[in-house]
């Protein structure tokens, strides 16, 4: 009930004895390539079992309460040198270096590389990273070799141009996720993509789409696996879909201001019916013939991490423009209402709210946000990251400040990346784990 560890004898000496012949069985049919993979330092290593010696027993017994972070906690803040326009990979290096459960999965060797050629694993290099930005040095990092090897697997990203920052989002997770299917100990039969490695784990959502005849009401469902959600803004060449006027509700935390637009806004819009029209007729399954139809997205799946990318560049045959509109975002976000399962509760595209807010399965934290300053042709991408609690840190290349909440939720916002505040067990749906610690 009280949620403590407990430990017997017994049961930790036959753990050290299953422990032993398990690495004895694995040490003899371990091929080549994990031979040449342990072989590099910090990467799988097998560490021995720790055992307290007694002034160790009498540390512990006079210090039982974990040791707490303190404000002056700097170990994971570590600049990253410009290398010639790389502002948009050191900023989404940020706010991955600062993902809780992928920090977390790098610092405690999960990896196991089973490339031909370790050394253009884009996952070892990452958990190279991930140990130089945690090891405590103060000095700027140079990224050069993590550099080399985006060039190498995304070749559209190769040279140095300025880059879209959300698109190299999506192809280091595109080869992070490649490249670590050797980590996959078995396949999740409810994961979308069936893959079970650490990238799908924490990033994957399930999207839904509901596909309505509007001559039967039958309804064509669709799964799709998504690593971000991209939110259109008022401005663009689409329509935008505003709040009601008058309304004074309180969304997620957000008090709707009249002009200005937030977050739960947009996932509205992203999740409101659309009706396709008489000259995108689908064919119906039930009537057997061609029929107007509305489509309507949802949440099927919330990752463990939510990414939103405000649609900020625009990119049209009349124009190219960035666009620079205002969106409030807030620190918690409740995604219950833009949920499959909340389906039920709209009416005509109107959300209705949860009378009851007690549901944290869909409550998320902000703990990342990335920005871009300056014109479509030219600018600089710059980080918000949590670093602990309410602790944020603003990551200018090399150079990290210490930034005030207000300097984040007031920023124009790019990418917004969300933690989930509570981890369920996907079998048993036990919560493990509550991440506003970190």
């Amino acid at each position: 009930m009280c949620k403590d560890y407990v430990y017997d004898k017994d049961i930790e000496q036959i753990a050290k004895e299953e422990q032993g012949e398990a690495l004895k069985l694995q040490a003899s049919t371990s091929t080549e390539v994990s031979h040449q993979q342990c072989s590099v330092p910090g990467l799988g290593e097998k560490y021995p079992t720790w055992e307290t010696t007694k002034p160790e027993l009498e540390l512990l017994g006079h210090n039982p309460r974990r040791r707490r972070i303190t404000s002056s906690f700097t170990i994971g803040l570590r600049g990253l040198i410009n290398l010639g326009n790389t502002c948009f990979m050191n900023c989404i290096v940020q706010a991955l270096t600062h993902t809780p459960i992928l920090r977390d999965f790098f610092l405690s060797d999960r990896h196991r590389c089973e490339m031909p050629s370790p050394e253009l694993c884009l996952v070892c290099e990452m958990s190279s990273l991930f140990r130089e930005l945690y090891s405590g040095n103060p000095s700027p990092h140079v990224p050069y070799k993590l550099l080399h090897l985006v060039w190498i697997h995304a070749r559209h990203l190769a040279g140095y141009r300025q880059q879209d920052a959300h698109e190299f989002l999506i192809a280091a997770l595109d080869v992070l996720h490649r490249h670590c299917k050797g980590d996959d100990v078995g396949k999740a039969a409810n994961n979308p993509n069936h893959c079970n490695c650490i990238i799908d784990q924490i990033f994957t959502g399930g999207l839904q789409s509901d596909v309505t005849c509007q001559a039967c009401h039958g309804v064509s469902t669709t799964i799709d696996p998504c690593w971000d959600i991209s939110l259109d803004l008022p401005g663009s060449c689409t329509s935008f879909w505003p709040m009601s006027p008058g309304r004074e509700t309180s969304v997620n935390g957000e008090s709707h201001i009249p002009g200005i637009t937030t977050l739960t806004d947009c996932l509205r819009r992203f999740t409101r019916p659309e009706h396709l029209g008489s000259s995108a007729k689908i064919k119906c399954g039930s009537c057997q013939s061609y029929q107007e139809s509305t489509k309507q997205l949802t949440m099927n799946k919330l990752p463990v991490v939510a990414c939103f990318h405000f649609k900020r560049f625009e990119h049209s045959a009349k124009q190219r423009r960035k666009i620079t509109t205002y969106i409030s975002f807030p620190l918690e976000l409740d995604m219950t209402p833009f949920m499959a399962s909340s389906k039920e509760s709209r009416m005509n595209g109107q959300l209705q709210l949860p009378t009851n807010s007690g549901n944290n399965e869909n409550k998320y934290s902000l703990f990342a946000v990335v920005n871009h300053q300056g014109t479509l042709e030219s600018g600089h991408y710059t980080s918000f990251i949590r670093h602990h609690k309410d602790q944020w840190f603003k990551c200018d290349d090399a150079v990290i400040t210490k930034a005030s909440i207000k300097d984040v939720l007031d920023s124009e916002g790019y990418l917004l990346f969300y933690h989930k505040q509570v981890l369920e067990h996907e079998s048993e749906k036990v919560k493990e784990m509550n991440t506003q610690a970190y």
